[in-house]
Parts: structure tokens; C-alpha cells; sequence
């Protein structure tokens, strides 16, 4: 099992802390690769435009004469050509959407989280003790872990208002929960501090069934659900025994 560096809420070193069983150390390159091109694909607005040659204003009028001129004959002064003129092949408004399978997201997310901890930048605190909104007790706090002048993703059990306010203000850090994270976000990160509780109440995401998935399951396996079910499959038997019948009937009074 990986472990990671643990310290008390006032960033004094405690010891080891052992990650869940969830932590492997499998780092899914490929996996990686797609959700952070996925990540930044759709992040763009899509609203880069150009006009071409028949959308720019003027140009109506034929330039010069087709011949004797000695100059290159020309149509319109509004050609890809000329300054002013239409541009070819240029970009037009559009979706950049990048769809993920649920499951390559869940691979990168672990993947992301592994190489962190592999690489020993995972740091596992007690608790974050913010009574009010401070900068000063965040970069005291990022200071006693070693992590003053690297860009690092504080992860949360739940939303906590006084740690986000706290990090607002800093550009290299970033306060969020550890249930929203994403690989691109970890990956952004030189370290991960991660509160003690939200790696005890959610492990590594898309290792357990979701909620939504758990009621499910519970009720297509409910014994009401199953003889309903098995109400309907013998019904649709009889009835097909029924139109079988028929069928024979017909044939034979022919």
C-alpha cells in the first residue's frame, strides 16, 4: 500500500498515513491523455470567426480590365489576396465538446491521484482549523508543509467556505472538494493536501457503485420487483401460447 505524509491541523509532521486499498500505484498513461485533452476541449468557447470573400463589404466592382494592362487579372479587390480581402479557410464558430466514458474518467482520476502519491506529494492533514477567512494562516499553513513556492490543490472533505476564501487570493493554490476533483486538476497540481476525513468517507472515485446505482440495484432485486417480473413473463408465455393455437386453427380450416 502507498502511503502519504500526514500532519496535524497546525502542520506539524505526525507520522505515515496510509492511503486505501483503492491506491494501487497503476498510473494509466493513455487513460490520462484523454481526459485532460477532453478537459481542455471543453474549456473553449468556440467563438473564434472570419469572414470570407463573400461576406466582406465591397468588392463589386472589377478592379481593372481584364487585358492590356500588364498586370495579373483580378475580380474583386476582395480576394483572399488582397488586404482587406476574405480569408480562406478560416476559423468559424463551433463546439469543441469532448465526450469521456465514465470509466476512462474514473481510470485517469486514479491514475492521477497514484502518480501523485508515487511521487510522494500527497500530504494527508488532520483537519483544517479555519475559524475565519486568512491569507496569512494559509501561507503559514502551506509554509510548515514545505509547499510555500508550489502550486498546490487543497482538497476537502465538504465545502468549506473559510478554506476557499482563504486560498482565493493565492495564485498558485487551489481550494476545492475532494469528490469534485478532476485528473486535469491534479495533474495541474505539484501537491495534494487532502483532508483526513474525506479520504476515510470517499475513497478513490469510481471504486464503489454510486448511490443512484446502489437504489437500483436494491430495487430491481426487491421480491416485489421479481415476481412482478415473473408475473409478466408468464403472461407473455400464455400469450403466445394462445396466438401459437390460433395459428394452427387457421391453418388446419384451410
Amino acid at each position: 500500500m502507498l502511503e502519504a505524509h500526514h500532519y496535524s491541523a497546525d502542520a506539524k509532521r505526525v507520522g505515515s498515513y496510509t492511503l486505501p486499498e483503492d491506491y494501487d500505484g497503476i498510473v494509466n498513461e493513455a487513460a490520462l491523455y484523454h481526459a485532460v485533452r477532453a478537459y481542455l476541449n471543453n474549456q473553449r468557447q468556440g467563438t473564434a470567426s472570419t469572414k470570407t470573400r463573400a461576406e466582406v463589404s465591397g468588392g463589386g466592382r472589377k478592379p481593372w480590365r481584364q487585358k492590356g494592362t500588364g498586370r495579373a487579372r483580378q475580380g474583386t479587390i476582395r480576394a483572399a489576396q488582397w488586404v482587406g480581402g476574405g480569408v480562406v479557410f478560416g476559423p468559424r464558430p463551433r463546439s469543441y465538446r469532448t465526450d469521456l466514458p465514465k470509466k476512462v474518467r474514473r481510470v485517469a482520476l486514479r491514475s492521477a491521484l497514484n502518480a501523485r502519491a508515487t511521487d510522494g506529494m500527497m500530504h494527508v492533514i488532520e483537519r483544517f482549523d479555519f475559524e475565519e477567512p486568512k491569507t496569512r494562516r494559509m501561507l503559514e499553513l502551506l509554509a510548515g508543509l514545505g509547499l510555500a513556492d508550489r502550486k498546490v490543490l487543497i482538497l476537502t472533505a465538504e465545502t468549506s467556505p473559510n478554506v476557499y476564501r482563504s486560498g482565493r487570493n493565492l495564485q498558485r493554490v487551489h481550494v476545492m472538494r475532494y469528490r469534485d476533483v478532476s485528473a486535469y486538476e491534479i495533474l495541474w497540481a505539484d501537491a495534494l493536501v487532502v483532508e483526513e476525513v474525506a479520504l476515510g468517507g470517499h475513497h478513490v472515485a469510481g471504486s464503489e457503485k454510486s448511490t443512484a446505482r446502489q437504489k437500483r440495484a436494491k430495487r430491481a432485486n426487491s421480491p416485489a420487483r421479481k415476481r412482478s417480473t415473473a408475473k409478466r413473463v408468464a403472461k407473455a408465455k400464455t400469450a403466445k401460447k394462445k396466438t401459437a393455437k390460433k395459428k394452427t386453427a387457421k391453418k388446419k380450416g384451410s
